[in-house]
């Protein structure tokens, strides 16, 4: 374990490779991550081609994706409805979902995100961070977004979701962006959110991220970006509880997961931690980030996180405990189980100012190959 020197607070840590506890996270595992109806038919659809909307990559279909779902909204009560996306190329700026709403993707359909920053509005920054990530102000909205929403079903035939993110890594490389950059997929105060069966690809800065929201599973995704790619992190459960994720193969150029919950003292006050986060068969490596990481946004705490079966190659730190002076927020109960290593610099990484931790135990850990 690898630990920063400026260390002021750890209280009651524990780390002892043990089997004790792991029955009763398996049982509380297998009733949380329950399968994704991604397949449960909505009584009412319509395809996307019939709001005008033109596969050709070229044209911009943002209207086409806006007016399907203001017309499907019609139907949130009477069962929801399925927006289908045939095979094609749809070129789009960011759209909103809308409650008890499936969103599906066939198996040559490709969502390219447009290159024109203005088919991203900027918006509020959340007040868990009080301000962009990035630079003071607003930030760019999200490619596919969703706010106070119900049952949300985002899946498809191993369709793709393309950012087309690296016109916004040049801008962020040169310092030349005016906003925080947009994630791919952000669903902000909602519950009941399926996330399945799917690949994302270059997101412009964070790929799938959960804010505020309750009973999420992520299932069965891959998420590429390259490995030079700044701040492409994979999934990001922020101020959430009872998340689910398992079966996913992710490469990007920073962290692979990363629990977050606010930061400094908008997160304080906010006080709201992510809680009840299960980690399940994940796959994947990165050159610059961890393949699970804890902060370093994490004002209004993180606790009960369960990880099992990973494996992670050709990496620089499997497992990262990480947060910043003034900070805050505390850390509790972190189990992980069977993580097999191969070519990984650090195994356990704990940074920690102002931190408190009160529980990590781990078992299996790691082999390294």
């Amino acid at each position: 374990m690898e630990c920063c020197r400026q260390l002021v607070v750890l209280v009651d840590v524990l780390l002892v490779l043990a089997f004790c506890g792991h029955i009763a996270w398996t049982v509380k595992a297998s009733s949380q991550c329950k399968q994704a109806l991604s397949r449960e038919i909505r009584p009412h659809s319509v395809a996307i081609t019939e709001f005008g909307a033109v596969g050709d990559g070229v044209t911009l279909n943002t209207k086409a994706f806006q007016n399907a779902i203001f017309y499907l909204n019609s139907f949130s009560d009477k069962g929801g409805a399925k927006l289908f996306v045939p095979a094609g190329r749809w070129l789009t700026g960011s759209f909103d979902l809308i409650s008890h709403l499936t969103l599906w993707l066939d198996k040559d359909a490709v969502i390219l995100g447009s290159n024109n920053p203005d088919d991203w509005p900027v918006v509020d920054p959340l007040p868990s961070y009080g301000r962009g990530v990035e630079l003071p102000g607003g930030r760019h909205r999200s490619l596919i977004y969703g706010r106070n929403l119900t049952d949300v079903i985002i899946t498809g035939d191993n369709g793709t979701i393309d950012g087309q993110g690296s016109v916004w890594w040049n801008w962020f490389q040169r310092k030349t962006l005016d906003y925080t950059r947009p994630h791919l997929v952000e669903l902000m105060n909602s519950t009941g959110v399926v996330i399945s069966n799917l690949t994302f690809l270059n997101s412009p800065f964070w790929t799938i991220h959960p804010v505020y929201c309750s009973h999420v599973i992520v299932q069965n995704v891959t998420i590429l970006a390259p490995l030079d790619s700044p701040n492409t992190d994979g999934i990001n459960p922020d101020s959430s509880n009872d998340v689910c994720i398992e079966d996913c193969y992710i490469s990007t150029g920073d962290d692979l997961i990363a629990i977050k919950s606010g930061w400094d003292e908008y997160g304080i006050s906010f006080a709201r931690p992510s809680t009840n986060i299960i980690i399940r068969r994940l796959i994947g490596h990165n050159r610059n980030g961890s393949g699970i990481a804890i902060g370093s946004e994490m004002s209004g705490g993180v606790s009960e996180v369960y990880a099992e079966n990973l494996y992670f190659f050709y990496s620089s730190t499997a497992i990262t405990i990480k947060t910043a002076r003034g900070r805050g927020g505390y850390v509790r109960n972190i189990y992980i189980l069977n993580v097999t290593l191969v070519g990984v610099d650090t195994a356990i990484r704990v940074s920690m100012e102002l931190l408190t931790y009160s529980r990590i135990l781990c078992h299996g850990f790691p082999r390294n190959l």
